[in-house]
């Protein structure tokens, strides 16, 4: 197996991609606008780092890579609702998403959120058509994970808490609360459904996957706040500097960029000794981590 990462990832992006067009409906399969804002939103874009985690986390156990595509489908298709209905002007009020002209904007509002609700139903569709493990009930136990992880205990609720949270002062821990659910949330699910595809993992394999996953989630958070303060507009492909726009408590906010960086370094060395125990098959989840450690977009 090559270690080279770059040309795993490709390779990896490449069925996601042709996954997510197989099972959008097509444009021309009505409701047309309906369908054609779906896949405008979701194809031939954004960084699909979730779809990344379960493969790598899949692994870790000799997961059937057929499944952890699905798996990780139905992952990204929960993130780009949430995108979708975070750019509306009730919530984060934004005009560009990907390099391109947001869904509400290229579309209209009550199209987005159709989007985000067909989209969040057409990823528990993927979950439950296709037989993801041997063992069923370890299939629903992933349907109860995605949708723990996107609803109120999850990704919706850190969404209220933020948007709860604009103009206030949190502190760090309040803002870590709330990044394990907003963001963390999902990407914890992406490491334990890639994983679910496989062999059985024991307690302290599982144990020790969480903690790196939780890891993962809240570095990632930190390096999006570090680039929404210091990156551009078109190296984002997002409005950059919106944080500090709408004054949301951010960990750039609160630490500063450089100890906001230093943060992310030491999530990154304590994901990394997470993985250490789990031996050579954690490569790959070694290899995005530190990709989403040192991305730029």
């Amino acid at each position: 197996m090559s270690t080279d990462f770059q040309t795993w990832a490709t390779e990896r992006l490449a069925l996601i991609e042709t996954c997510l067009e197989n099972h959008l409906p097509a444009r021309n399969c009505a409701p047309e606008r309906l369908h054609d804002a779906m896949r405008y939103v979701v194809l031939g874009g954004g960084k699909r780092v979730r779809p990344l985690l379960a493969f790598a986390a899949g692994e870790l156990n000799g997961a059937d890579e057929a499944r952890v595509t699905l798996a990780g489908a139905a992952v990204e298709l929960i993130h780009a609702y949430s995108l979708v209905h975070d750019d509306l002007p009730c919530m984060d009020d934004d005009v560009l998403r990907r390099g391109k002209p947001t869904c509400h904007v290229k579309y209209d509002q009550a199209t987005a959120l159709l989007v985000g609700d067909s989209l969040q139903s057409l990823a528990f569709q993927l979950l439950t058509e296709s037989r993801l493990t041997e063992d069923p009930y370890k299939q629903l136990e992933m349907i109860k994970h995605l949708a723990f992880a996107a609803g109120s205990r999850g990704m919706a609720g850190g969404q209220a808490i933020d948007l709860d949270s604009v103009g206030k002062t949190l502190s760090l821990p309040e803002l870590e609360f709330m990044h394990i659910h907003k963001t963390g949330a999902l990407i914890r699910a992406a490491v334990t459904l890639g994983a679910s595809c496989g062999d059985h993992l024991d307690d302290a394999q599982l144990k020790r996957l969480d903690h790196f996953a939780k890891c993962i989630g809240l570095a990632f958070q930190v390096v999006d706040d570090v680039l929404d303060a210091e990156a551009t507009t078109a190296a984002l492909g997002k409005t950059a500097g919106k944080d500090a726009e709408n004054n949301k408590p951010t960990y750039v906010s609160i630490l500063g960029a450089k100890q906001a960086r230093e943060l992310a370094e030491a999530l990154q060395q304590d994901a990394h000794r997470a993985l250490d125990q789990l031996g050579s098959a954690a490569l790959r989840l070694k290899q995005v981590t530190d990709f989403i450690i040192q991305r730029k977009f």
